[in-house]
């Protein structure tokens, strides 16, 4: 007879195979969470990742996963979305306790999540790898850029990046951020219809003499495109 789920006989192998099945009774997966001989990491995100894991069982377990375990239950597709959620929040809580090295290979490899909260980190490096990662979306881009506190180090670093700093959005919340340099605020102005300009200027945070000094570019630009005779 092999042994049962809360056996301390029982082999990482054997719970491994048990948790690929998609048949697996209720009580199973409480066994072999209570079983602490067998509740390794491997063990663990298997039973965090089964759909059928209850959630009084997985929810708990997500917290106590090593860093990169969490990133990849996240990033699995048979996860169920509720656990998803919860390893993003572990992980997005861990982010300042971490190795700058651990931050670097979350922001390049990470869900959009847990990239956009990197975009706030505290060191450049982190910033420029999250702004790679294929998973970040304009949207969470724009956000960050909105944000009060989005560091300097994030605004230069969008403000240059040949692929985020041609999307419209995103030039919008660059005209609106306070920290954008004034050249690159004059370039994003000239991409954009100046009665938009005026607009996004009248609620922006941008200081008051790079605002003017936009304003008057539009202005000469107008000019300079107006018909002889002043049509």
């Amino acid at each position: 007879m092999p042994p049962s789920p809360a056996d301390s006989a029982l082999s990482e192998d054997s719970a491994l195979a048990l948790l690929k099945r998609p048949d697996v009774a209720p009580e199973i997966f409480e066994q072999l969470a209570k079983n602490g001989s067998l509740l390794n990491s491997k063990v663990k995100r298997a039973l965090v990742e089964h759909a059928k894991t209850p959630r009084h069982v997985s929810l708990p377990l997500v917290r106590t996963l090593f860093t990169f375990d969490l990133m990849q239950v996240a990033l699995t597709p048979t996860t169920p979305a509720d656990v998803k959620m919860a390893a993003d929040e572990a992980l997005c809580n861990r982010l300042e306790s971490i190795s700058t090295g651990e931050r670097l290979s979350l922001a390049r490899r990470a869900s959009t999540r847990v990239a956009g909260a990197l975009l706030h980190d505290r060191e450049g490096r982190v910033i420029h790898a999250a702004l790679e990662n294929s998973r970040l979306t304009e949207a969470t881009v724009v956000k960050a850029l909105l944000g009060a506190n989005a560091p300097g180090a994030l605004v230069e670093a969008v403000s240059h990046h040949p692929q985020w700093s041609s999307r419209r959005e995103v030039r919008v919340a660059l005209l609106r951020n306070e920290k954008t340099p004034m050249a690159r605020a004059l370039e994003f102005a000239r991409s954009l219809p100046p009665r938009e300009v005026r607009e996004i200027l009248h609620n922006s945070r941008l200081p008051a003499h790079i605002k003017a000094y936009v304003l008057k570019d539009q202005q000469q630009r107008a000019g300079r495109a107006a018909p002889a005779g002043g049509e």
